[in-house]
């Protein structure tokens, strides 16, 4: 693209008066002040050469030459490609908004590939009740060769089962308005790139409130989606074999995409280092890893990682440190006021599990007791960049009791205890602030557990059982109704 020039000719009665001139008061005339001309020796201006800025397409350009065969002098000023122009609000506007819809578009890729894995459950779930309703039928129809106990117990089960049926249904619609925001952040990531072309050729404002009105369209799918009610956990996975009896292990649930790094922890105390393997495939088949040292040593087994940083609890202290692992460095640190420690409000199995720090779907929270609610459980939710306490939720529920505990969409789940038969057996929802009984079944394979964790991105339990790294999926309902989409 050729550069469009300037040429302004003046006939002044020195060249020093025109070189002064034409170096301070042209560049604040164009609203460039900061536009210098080089200078020779001693001082005085070269008029011969110009000084390119750092980034000649975002700048104006001054020249100055000698004087032409009429005695004048020619003064030459570039301006800046008109698409490159960095001072263009309309360009950083869009260059905004490009970034906002890439970012949408990570997300929904995270989406979709939740979505898609759980439909092949779901397709897979409806065959076999759609299934078990034929043999219902073919059971109705020869009722009179089957024991009549058998028959009710069938007829019981598909009662029960029959309900799930329209939600399947709305699930896989839910999968097919994944798809249709695909479609339509790819159709805006296009116009977007032709308007950095094109400048002018569409209206700014419209564009934008079709940015914002599918940004908020994704954020409510994605909560409804991403959120439920636990109502199942698998049986466990084993991972790994290694560590002592307690510890803790996990992964950053905000990684960016390709970041699969697993993060170890062993022991309860008096530990500072903190093991990085570069994926789970490298957790699990070798010992080569990366070594971290932290400034204090921790406590308990509640840390997390998230965001590129280790939140833990100081060894002997209420003090939370985040600690970020690109750095280095400690990057806060706060008491957590009136929160038990040094084994005053542990878990049922020691090990100074005073404090409990979790993720979910919502972001970071924070498990403890306090004299103050009777040694009954806390919950915290912190902000991950300060960590102060954006909101405190009380239970009746004894800290001591609890075997184990983690948060899902806002609710906290307790297990019964830690070693032989365990449950779920408590969950307190903070978004009702209420709390009720349950009854899930939790296979406690090596009958000591010491960490037991939610990955939301995972949608799976980290535990450590008796120095076993084991994973849990998780079966979480909820029920979707298109008018709400």
């Amino acid at each position: 693209m050729s550069v469009p020039l300037l040429k302004i000719g003046v006939v002044l009665s020195t060249m020093a008066m025109i070189t002064n001139w034409m170096s301070q008061t042209l560049p604040s005339l164009v609203g460039l002040n900061t536009t210098k001309l080089a200078a020779a020796p001693g001082g005085i201006p070269d008029r011969s050469t110009g000084v390119l800025p750092a980034n000649p397409e975002e700048s104006w350009q001054v020249y100055s030459s000698a004087q032409d065969s009429e005695g004048r002098c020619i003064c030459t000023v570039v301006a800046p490609q008109q698409t490159m122009c960095s001072r263009d609000a309309r360009t950083k506007q869009l260059r905004q908004l490009l970034e906002k819809v890439q970012n949408m578009t990570q997300s929904i890729q995270v989406l979709d590939q939740r979505t898609q894995r759980d439909l092949q459950y779901v397709e897979k779930m409806e065959s076999q009740l759609r299934g078990l309703e034929t043999k219902f039928r073919q059971v109705e129809e020869s009722h009179k060769q089957n024991i009549a106990k058998q028959y009710k117990a069938i007829k019981a089960k598909m009662e029960e089962l029959r309900p799930l049926i329209p939600v399947l249904e709305e699930y896989k619609a839910d999968a097919k308005l994944v798809l249709q925001f695909k479609e339509e952040v790819q159709n805006l990531t296009s116009v977007l790139n032709e308007l950095q072309e094109e400048m002018g050729a569409y209206d700014y404002e419209e564009l934008q409130n079709r940015v914002s009105n599918l940004e908020e369209r994704l954020r409510a799918c994605m909560q409804k989606l991403a959120c439920g009610k636990l109502t199942g956990i698998s049986d466990p996975v084993t991972i790994k074999t290694s560590g002592s009896r307690f510890g803790s292990w996990m992964t950053d649930p905000l990684a960016p995409e390709g970041d699969n790094r697993v993060w170890y922890m062993d022991g309860y105390h008096n530990n500072r280092f903190v093991r990085e393997y570069k994926s789970m495939a490298d957790f699990m088949t070798s010992d080569n890893f990366t070594s971290h040292r932290l400034p204090h040593p921790w406590s308990g087994t509640g840390q997390v990682v998230y965001n590129g940083s280790i939140y833990f609890n100081k060894f002997q202290s209420h003090i939370i440190i985040k600690f970020d692992f690109k750095t280095s460095t400690i990057s806060k640190s706060r008491q957590l006021d009136y929160a038990g420690y040094n084994n005053m409000y542990h878990y049922a199995w020691g090990g100074h599990s005073d404090i409990d720090l979790m993720v979910d779907e919502g972001g970071l929270w924070a498990v403890y007791a306090t004299n103050q609610n009777a040694g009954n459980i806390v919950i915290s939710k912190l902000n991950p960049n300060t960590l102060q306490i954006i909101k405190s939720w009380t239970t009746n529920h004894p800290k001591r009791s609890a075997g184990e505990a983690f948060m899902i969409c806002g609710t906290l789940y307790v297990t019964n205890g830690y070693s032989g038969g365990t449950k779920v057996y408590y969950a307190f929802h903070t978004n009702s602030s209420t709390y009720e009984y349950i009854d899930i079944a939790f296979q406690n394979k090596y009958s000591h557990i010491s960490m037991l964790d939610y990955n939301p991105k995972d949608r799976a339990l980290y535990a450590w059982n008796n120095g076993h790294q084991v994973l849990y999926n998780v079966t979480l309902f909820h029920v979707i109704r298109s008018e709400e989409l």
